[in-house]
């Protein structure tokens, strides 16, 4: 998820200004996050599942 559609719960402005303290940490946070950080969980899933059937297939050849 990105921080430009999230709302604080502590000053009820956009995280994405960084209006309070919670906001600016929150922001800073999210910004922080790795590559993949920003997948949802259905998508990390469905990229494991495409990585394993392509380990699978290569196994396969090989065989």
């Amino acid at each position: 998820m990105t921080y430009d559609r999230l709302v604080c719960a502590n000053c009820a402005a956009p995280v994405s200004e960084g209006r309070c303290p919670v906001c600016r940490a929150n922001r800073e946070r999210l910004q922080q996050e790795g590559p993949f950080g920003g997948l949802n969980p259905m998508a990390l899933i469905a990229l494991l599942a495409v990585l394993i059937a392509a380990v699978a297939l290569l196994a396969h050849q090989t065989a």
